[in-house]
């Protein structure tokens, strides 16, 4: 089992957004995102657990693994999950995983297990 967690300022996102608007939603997250996480605070989270997610899996963001190649989505009861791109599931063989996201006095937080079926 890997785990990874991350922690962001919201008011670091807040200020890349105020300043380059969509283009900076756009370099992070999926169209899909965009319409699921409304808030600078989603924004912040969804941040965090991509470099959560990142750190479980042993290769931050880079040429393995993209912030793009991360989609997270939501279960209809709410629970946050992601699923990763075909290009970057030829690195990973993830058998199991759990997304936890949180934000609270100016911070968002972001706990990610992952255990992996093999490393390929």
């Amino acid at each position: 089992m890997k785990i990874g967690t991350d922690i962001v300022q919201i008011n670091r996102i807040k200020q890349s957004f105020d300043r380059f608007g969509d283009k900076f939603l756009d370099r992070f997250l999926n169209a899909s995102e965009i319409s699921l996480a409304y808030r600078i605070e989603s924004y912040a989270g969804y941040w965090a657990a991509k470099e959560a997610i990142s750190k479980a899996l042993g290769c931050g963001i880079g040429k393995k693994l993209s912030f793009k190649d991360i989609t997270i989505s939501k279960t209809p009861s709410g629970v946050p999950y992601f699923r990763l791109s075909q290009e970057a599931q030829q690195y990973f063989d993830i058998a199991t995983s759990s997304l936890s996201i949180s934000h609270d006095g100016g911070f968002a937080i972001a706990v990610v297990a992952i255990t992996l079926k093999e490393n390929i």
